[in-house]
């Protein structure tokens, strides 16, 4: 039994047919800078949330100054060109493996029964300074051969170590939903919050998947100060972040 709940704001529905684009705090932040930013800057509406007892015990004041429970939020904007996007972010994950699989299942069944287009994972890889690199990762032949058919390389070789999280569980789960999962994975030298790298990521994506998300690199700035403020500087949500785990390898992704 999935413990994961999603609760609709009023009623709301999930929008039919949208790319669904998904990022939570990781190496660099740089999807989470992403999604943040372009919540920033274009018509957002909030859906609703998703929650699951295994988040880390902390309700926060939301942006209308209500408590809400730890949760993954799921908004849709749209974009100048009048596309709608679908995005679920959040500021943790759950603190165990069974709570980010179930999240995870939960995720991949909005988008299966929203029929999305396709789910794009955003996420960060810990790499060298000189490492400046875009990588494509999925789980389906198809989805492999389809983007590789429009020119769009995936990789085959990287992340030598594997991905951790929601991140990964959402693209190697996707294929049991009969989602078109996509990992879009950014080399980051691993700063808090890696502005250029979140900049690339949105170039990529504007080239290749022809998205227009007018998001600039002040705005990507600003978007990563703001993120800064919202994480406790007292380095609780840090620690119960990691949960009491060990240390990972720079290869693993979240």
């Amino acid at each position: 039994m999935n413990r994961s709940r999603l609760h609709l704001i009023d009623g709301r529905e999930i929008p039919c047919g949208c790319t669904i684009l998904e990022a939570v705090p990781g190496v660099g932040n740089v999807g989470k800078l992403v999604v943040d930013g372009l919540l920033k800057e274009h018509s957002a509406n909030k859906l609703g949330w998703i929650v699951h007892p295994d988040f880390p015990p902390q309700s926060t004041l939301d942006q209308d100054g209500l408590m809400r429970p730890p949760r993954m939020e799921i908004w849709s904007i749209e974009l100048p060109d009048g596309s709608e996007l679908l995005i679920i972010t959040g500021l943790m994950q759950p603190l165990t493996a069974s709570g980010q699989f179930e999240i995870s299942e939960k995720i991949l069944e909005i988008a299966s029964e929203s029929d999305s287009e396709r789910l794009l994972v955003l996420a960060g890889r810990a790499s060298n300074l000189e490492e400046r690199e875009i990588h494509l990762v999925c789980s389906d032949g198809n989805v492999r051969d389809n983007l590789e058919g429009a020119g769009i390389p995936v990789s085959t070789t990287k992340p030598e170590g594997g991905m951790i999280g929601i991140a990964g569980l959402l693209i190697s789960l996707a294929p049991d939903f009969g989602v078109a999962a996509i990992g879009i994975i950014a080399d980051t030298i691993g700063t808090s919050s890696d502005v250029m790298a979140a900049d690339r990521m949105v170039s990529w994506i504007e080239s290749n998947f022809g998205f227009d998300l007018r998001l600039g690199l002040d705005s990507t700035k600003e978007t990563a100060k703001q993120l800064m403020e919202s994480i406790d500087p007292s380095g609780s949500i840090d620690e119960l972040l990691k949960g009491g785990e060990g240390e990972v390898s720079a290869d693993f992704y979240v």
